[in-house]
């Protein structure tokens, strides 16, 4: 794509008068901008009615940024229809879950099932690559803008019954799957079936009384929204095949399954904006998780704020160097670009105080565009010595949408469970420690993992036990947790006993489950420490497997906790409580131990260290997160990339608070 990482992002002329465009390019020069984002909204400047077309605009500002030579993202625009369309057709329009048919509006407020819209935001694409697909500067097709949320219309309804009707076939089938013999649902027709929301299933927005026709909608949604992506994707494909295509994601984004997004994406690109209050390791979580969307390739960050995001409740600024930490963390974790939104500060909207290079004031004379500025240097030093580095991983987390789904769908055990929490827990015990983690989907290969963790494997999807119990017996260790292997892909339990194909496994047998509300722990000891035990308390007995450790409280007191099963050569681990941050992180460090995983680097508390490799070299990137300075000891020679720096084993490594390092091993 390029021989330095991109640098940029949002770039919305549209917005502005032609004079201020020149004053860009000297900015954008001044800051080391050399890629921008172009057309994200521009669907009603291109297109004032159905038959008319107007690039006229949008070619001045292909010419102007090709001059300044500029690479251009180029997005389709279709994420905002125009107000003609809602106007004469009405159908084009969302419907809430509560059954509220939406007005023209914000933005993501297309009905992805309807016709109009996917003929016309397809024929949109396609114009756009018939026009400016010879563009030698265009380095990726941007298709809409942060997919998202959900539509239960009529079109949706009607293309549900057919999304149901070729999955399942028969009506037979249909009703085996959710259940219906349960409080008499079952149907005799497709045209029976409505979806599920406020008028129907549900009694709040993730409690459902059959979770069978939930589970499926989430689906349906997903694949609905997917649909709308590959009809621009192939609309730009059939026109500019050598161009790659992407769009956006949302780290966990719930309502779209981006495991399966992914395998239709040239390359995977997303959007960082964490809460202020977000500790680091679930800003690495997210970036390992878009790396894991295409087996350990690197992606992009298409978005991040320069300084400050306006929709969080309380628009904190980002303190000086934050910007730069953030960005390189992206970097640490695979990102292969650094870009923003936005490039200039919108006057007007809901836009207007989110952060930009350029402010508006409208000069270089900021602390954000100095910061930018001093990032964009860096970055063009660099060059493109960690472009296409892979990260090593030995230690895999799977991660399953459907699982997610059907977790929270669920009516029980606790509305305290959230299935990112327990993600949470495992990743960051990992993170402390400088252990790298690929986050993976369970249709992925285990091979080449020695440690395979799970938490809370509710769903137990075909193939998926066996895939394990191989992984388990060529010697890997897997772990999983309470709540695991209760139901089948259907949302259906299966019968025989907990965690019914991952019995055998993990050599237990779960008999019953309490969840404890807020104000009642329980405890266990393991290895000579006290731990705390909440949330849910699965009481197992052992049938293969060893108890580590036992309740210590309530009337299951001296039953097992923690268990481990040998089986052929390896070893499965069952949790089957919540604990604390202490006993994650003592229990993963003698999982490392035994098969004998060590850090990249010695941890140090708030420095994150990660590994990329590229051709041989390895690349430490050392990150502090401390307000403070640190001192480290290099283990190997070495070089700081940033500042050209050499280092021998021994000597000191000096990391300023929020301070970044990326050392280059001198290992031959």
């Amino acid at each position: 794509m390029a021989n330095k990482m991109l640098y940029g992002g949002d770039y919305n002329p549209e917005q502005w008068d032609e004079e201020v465009w020149e004053e860009d390019m000297r900015m954008f020069r001044l800051a080391g901008i050399d890629c921008v984002t172009l057309n994200v909204f521009s669907w009603a400047a291109l297109q004032p009615d159905e038959v008319t077309y107007r690039f006229e605009r949008l070619d001045k500002i292909m010419e102007l940024v090709r001059k300044n030579n500029l690479k251009v993202v180029m997005a389709t625009s279709t994420a905002a229809h125009p107000a003609w369309m809602a106007k004469k057709y009405p159908e084009v329009l969302r419907t809430e879950f509560n059954g509220i048919r939406r007005k023209f509006g914000s933005r993501h407020n297309s009905c992805p099932n309807s016709p109009v819209y996917q003929k016309y935001s397809a024929a949109l694409a396609r114009k756009l690559a018939e026009r400016y697909g010879t563009c030698d500067n265009i380095v990726a097709w941007h298709i809409s803008n942060e997919y998202g949320g959900e539509c239960y219309c009529e079109n949706c309804e009607k293309a549900f019954r057919v999304w149901l009707k070729e999955k399942y076939g028969t009506m037979e089938a249909l009703n085996k799957a959710w259940n219906t013999s349960f409080w008499g649902h079952t149907f005799y027709d497709w045209d029976e079936i409505v979806v599920p929301n406020l008028q129907s299933e549900h009694f709040a927005q993730d409690r459902t009384t059959f979770q069978g026709i939930s589970l499926d909608y989430r689906r349906f949604n997903s694949d609905s929204m997917l649909r709308n992506y590959l009809g621009e994707y192939e609309a730009v494909k059939a026109v500019t095949p050598h161009i790659p295509v992407t769009t956006n994601l949302m780290g966990f984004y719930k309502p779209l399954d981006y495991q399966k997004w992914a395998r239709y994406m040239d390359l995977v690109s997303w959007d960082n904006y964490p809460n202020p209050t977000d500790p680091p390791a679930l800003v690495a979580m997210r970036h390992d998780l878009m790396r894991g969307l295409k087996q350990g390739a690197p992606f992009m960050l298409m978005e991040q704020t320069p300084s400050v995001t306006n929709w969080q409740p309380y628009n904190l600024l980002k303190r000086p160097g934050e910007m730069r930490l953030i960005s390189y963390q992206a970097v640490a974790h695979g990102a292969d670009t650094v870009m923003f939104f936005q490039m200039r500060r919108s006057i007007g909207a809901c836009e207007k105080f989110h952060g930009a290079v350029i402010d508006h004031v409208g000069t270089e004379h900021t602390r954000v565009f100095r910061e930018v500025s001093r990032l964009g240097a860096e970055l063009e030093q660099l060059g493109g010595v960690t472009l296409n580095a892979r990260t090593p991983s030995r230690v895999a987390m799977l991660v399953d949408w459907d699982n997610w789904w059907a977790l929270e769908y669920s009516a029980g055990p606790s509305c305290d469970l959230k299935y990112l929490d327990e993600l949470a827990n495992y990743y960051t015990a990992l993170y402390d420690k400088n252990i790298s983690v690929d986050i993976i989907s369970t249709e992925d290969s285990l091979e080449g993992y020695q440690v395979v963790i799970a938490p809370v494997l509710y769903m137990t999807k075909p193939g998926t036990d066996e895939k394990i119990r191989r992984f388990v017996s060529a010697g890997g260790t897997f772990v999983t947790t309470f709540l695991s292997g209760l139901v089948d892909e259907n949302d259906l339990v299966f019968t025989g006993g907990y965690p019914g194909k991952l019995r055998d496994i993990l050599g237990i047998w779960v008999e019953e489950t309490d969840a404890l509300p807020a104000y009642m722990k329980n405890r266990f000891s393991w290895n000579g420490k006290e731990y705390e035990s909440g949330v849910i308390c699965d009481i197992m007995h052992m049938e293969h497997a060893k108890a580590l450790a036992s309740y210590e409280k309530d009337f299951y007191e001296g039953t097992p906790v923690l268990s481990r099963n040998e089986l052929g050569e390896g070893r499965a681990y069952y949790v089957a409580t919540r604990s604390g941050g202490d006993f994650y992180a003592d229990f993963l460090e003698m999982v490392l131990e035994e098969q004998n995983i060590k850090p990249v680097f010695q941890p140090r508390a708030g420095v994150e260290i990660t590994l990329r490799r590229k051709n041989g070299n390895d690349f430490l990137f050392f990150l502090n997160h401390n307000a403070q300075e640190e001192k480290l000891t290099a283990e190997n020679p070495g070089t700081d990339l940033l500042t050209g720096k050499q280092y021998l084993a021994g000597d000191d490594i000096i990391l300023p608070g929020k301070g970044v390092m990326i050392f280059k091993e001198n290992l031959s």
